[in-house]
């Protein structure tokens, strides 16, 4: 495996790490659980971040002249990141929404 796949599989494995604790982030919420939500959007947003870092020194490098394979691969792991920040930032919203449901109705959240 050449260095530029291990780059590719580092925003794979960040963006899927992102991914799945803002997923856990929303059951944590549905659960009533809005410390652990908020914790996990932590753990997302940290984890996304740093694909994201990967992500802009492959562009710097680009915008210095060093060209960057395209590669099937490339366009998967650029893809996976997006849906991860989306997600993520649906989380967000999710978590919000439990809360203010929660704190309006001051009804059990579902289990």
């Amino acid at each position: 495996m050449d260095n530029l796949e291990v780059v590719i599989f580092q925003i794979i494995l960040h963006g899927g790490n992102g991914r799945s604790a803002a997923m856990e982030a929303i059951y944590l919420a549905k659960q009533g659980d809005f410390n652990g939500a908020k914790s996990k959007l932590k753990e997302s947003a940290n984890a996304l971040n740093e694909a994201h870092h990967i992500q802009t020194s492959l562009i710097q490098s680009e915008i210095r002249g060093e060209k960057t394979e395209i590669s099937l691969l490339m366009v998967h792991a650029q893809d996976h990141l997006m849906n991860a920040m989306i997600v993520k930032d649906l989380a967000e919203e999710i978590v919000d929404l439990y809360q203010r449901f929660k704190l309006s109705k001051r009804i059990p959240m579902e289990e």
